[in-house]
């Protein structure tokens, strides 16, 4: 759903923000195919620090588009849980 999001920044910014098209299409389109590279590697352990990277950068694409600050908050919260929650139902198997 995050590169869903991140892959939307990109018309938003531009259209509605009057973004340069270059910057828009890097930044929104980067940031989700990088999304679902690193959901594909979480078997790996630096995947873990990629996607909270990812995390931060979706953040900062509210300079972009003010309304992102609020959905990459939603997003690394999402993200934190879900590493909580795995290292919980781990710990039990």
């Amino acid at each position: 759903m995050e590169a869903i999001v991140l892959g939307l920044v990109t018309p938003v910014a531009i259209v509605i923000n009057k973004v340069s098209p270059g910057i828009a299409v890097a930044v929104g389109l980067g940031l989700a195919v990088v999304c679902v590279l690193v959901a594909g590697m979480l078997k790996r352990p630096f995947a873990y620090i990629a996607g909270s990277v990812v995390q931060v950068l979706a953040i900062a694409t509210g300079f972009l588009v003010p309304i992102m600050f609020f959905l990459g908050v939603v997003f690394a919260a999402l993200w934190i849980t879900a590493i909580l929650v795995a290292r919980r139902v781990e710990g039990v198997t």
